[in-house]
């Protein structure tokens, strides 16, 4: 996920800006719109239901949108959460043998949706795009990795432009304008992640490593009653 606010011109796909803050600052190194960030002070957030209810203040009927300040702020608000395991742990639902399970946190206001993916030890998500989603990642626990892919012309594979590791506590953003990625856990433990997607979706496209073929897939999940109830295939889509 690059580090990057929506109503930016063009990404510079050479390089992965490291995640670590919220209003952009651009670079003046020649031929790179890249964007880096600093960090504004914003208070704790201690509960998910604190977390949910500054969501929906920020963003009221319009959802993440492209525009800059409110991306801004959502993103401090993701950052400045700091519920710990207690908090979260009944989101953190895994089904075993699977790559990695969906739960649905909280719909929003139908402009937007809060899901808590659990990855399962040395799993990955293949390579997918956002359905013109925008997407912001907070990881709670362990360790993700991310590789970037530019996007590919016709009947060719996918790119890969760079990889880094996604570290606890990091937020990112992401959106189609900025390229396709993967999420893999290189760990031999659980990782756990916080995602928030506007607007909603519940297909997408995977695109083949190697061949570039294309599939729509579900990435579908839901929250029942303190039991998560998964869509065939929905564990083991992307994000």
């Amino acid at each position: 996920m690059q580090d990057f606010v929506p109503s930016t011109a063009s990404v510079a796909l050479q390089e992965c800006i490291p995640c670590t803050s919220a209003e952009p600052v651009q670079d003046t190194t020649p031929s790179t719109t890249r964007a880096t960030f600093v960090q504004d002070p914003c208070p704790s957030i201690h509960t998910m239901s604190d977390l949910i209810a500054q969501l929906n203040t920020c963003m009221g009927d319009t959802g993440l949108g492209t525009d800059p300040h409110t991306v801004r702020l959502v993103r401090q608000l993701m950052h400045s959460y700091t519920g710990t395991n207690s908090d979260w742990s009944q989101y953190a639902i895994y089904k075993p043998g699977t790559r990695y399970t969906r739960n649905l946190v909280d719909d929003g206001n139908g402009k937007y949706n809060l899901l808590m993916l659990v990855w399962g030890a040395d799993q990955e998500s293949p390579i997918h795009d956002h359905a013109n989603s925008h997407c912001m990642m907070r990881l709670l626990e362990g360790r993700l990795d991310e590789a970037l892919y530019k996007w590919p012309s016709k009947d060719e594979a996918p790119r890969l432009v760079c990889t880094r590791p996604l570290r606890e506590e990091s937020v990112a953003y992401m959106h189609d304008r900025i390229g396709l990625h993967r999420i893999s856990n290189p760990e031999a433990h659980r990782a756990v992640s916080l995602h928030l997607y506007s607007p909603p979706y519940d297909m997408c496209k995977t695109f083949d490593a190697r061949t570039g073929h294309v599939e729509a897939s579900s990435c579908t999940a839901e929250r029942l009653h303190g039991v998560c109830s998964q869509t065939p295939g929905s564990s083991i889509t992307l994000i």
